[in-house]
């Protein structure tokens, strides 16, 4: 049966949006999750705790070190510590969060950890890197630098700088595992 090249092109399309829907579905349990994700509001408010802050008032910083915990709506940033770059025109903004020392993001029942991350409020994107873990209940993905998309919902995960001693996803792959239901 001889398919012209429209056809083909057609069903190529369907089998890989049908593809991205299982990869969405066994990523974040199911589709609705995948969006609820996609429709974070990155404009809440930041709460933030620590065992020391210092205002750096000239360069329009903030140093928070020792256990400190940063919140916004359900999402959790952790880490020993914690740079909050912001502006003063026309109030307060938060520009971005560079993070060092066991830095852990937490949303619901999945949990990222890395080496450093970088929270940019501008593009609304988390990144972590060096030995990154992403972890929701027993399934597992390991690399080296993690990407989230707080504005698409869209997460990715590469090798890049995963060959660092001691970590997984190591020679710059990308490595887990998928849990399967038992069977009845």
């Amino acid at each position: 049966m001889d398919r012209s090249p429209i056809s083909r092109l057609a069903l190529r399309g369907l089998a890989g949006g049908l593809i991205a829907g299982v990869f969405a579905a066994l990523a974040f349990g199911n589709i609705a999750d995948a969006q609820a994700i996609a429709g974070f509001d990155s404009d809440q408010p930041v709460n933030y705790a620590a065992d020391r802050i210092e205002l750096q008032d000239r360069q329009n910083r903030v140093v928070l070190s020792g256990d400190v915990v940063i919140d916004q709506g359900d999402l959790r940033l952790t880490a020993a510590r914690m740079t909050v770059a912001y502006t003063n025109a026309n109030g307060l903004r938060i520009q971005r969060i560079d993070a060092t020392g066991g830095v852990t993001v937490a949303r619901g029942s999945e949990r990222a950890s890395g080496a450093a991350g970088v929270y940019d409020f501008n593009r609304r994107v988390i990144v972590l890197s060096g030995g990154v873990s992403l972890r929701r209940g027993a399934d597992t993905l390991n690399g080296g630098r993690l990407t989230i998309d707080l504005a698409s919902g869209l997460s990715s995960v590469d090798g890049r700088g995963a060959s660092a001693p001691g970590t997984t996803g190591a020679n710059g792959r990308v490595s887990g595992s998928f849990t399967v239901p038992k069977k009845d």
